[in-house]
């Protein structure tokens, strides 16, 4: 039994000092790569070519040399209009750029985009308007046309009552006719 833990301890050591070998070669890698004068001392060319591309990306050189070659292979862009513009209008209109064509564009298809949503403003206030207008005069019409249609015009109203009085009356005859009276009635009863 004791050999076999002998055996472990001596696995436990050699793991130990394998860790310890990976430890030192570790902290030489992180010293190496942290150690910028040591690398500026051994190649200085590519040091130097490092801090000048980093500058060149941070300044925005990249933009500034594809205008540069655009306006040689193009020409020079249309300057922005002079205008009296205010002051906050003035910068805006610089952040869209220098091509006085594309900030026209922009605008244009702002402005487009502006007048037709101004336009369904208004077409929704005109509505508005006129439902707000046209409500009171269209509740009247409503309100004329169904006292035109239930109304009772005197002539009308006399006439009918004169039809439906002579219709009772010519009913109630033709009731007293077909009907015998009551003295009839007894008279038939009795025999007599």
């Amino acid at each position: 039994m004791a050999t076999e833990t002998d055996a472990a301890r001596e696995r436990v050591l050699a793991a130990r000092a394998a860790f310890g070998e990976e430890l030192e070669v570790l902290e030489a890698s992180v010293r190496t790569a942290v150690d910028v004068p040591a690398k500026i001392r051994r190649s200085p060319g590519k040091a130097a070519a490092i801090a000048g591309g980093t500058a060149f990306v941070v300044l925005g050189g990249p933009k500034r040399v594809y205008r540069r070659g655009r306006r040689a292979i193009f020409g020079a862009p249309e300057p922005l209009p002079d205008s009296m513009l205010p002051e906050q209008v003035e910068k805006a209109l610089r952040e869209l750029g220098e091509d006085g064509t594309k900030v026209r564009g922009t605008l244009e298809r702002d402005f487009a985009g502006y007048a037709k949503q101004a336009q369904r403003d208004r077409a929704g206030v005109r509505t508005l308007l006129l439902l707000t207008v046209a409500r009171p005069f269209l509740s009247g019409a409503t309100k004329a046309a169904t006292n035109w249609v239930f109304r009772t015009d005197d002539e009308g109203f006399q006439a009918r009552l004169k039809e439906i009085r002579g219709r009772a009356t010519r009913a109630s005859r033709d009731d007293a006719a077909a009907t015998p009276s009551v003295d009839e009635e007894i008279g038939d009863a009795a025999g007599l």
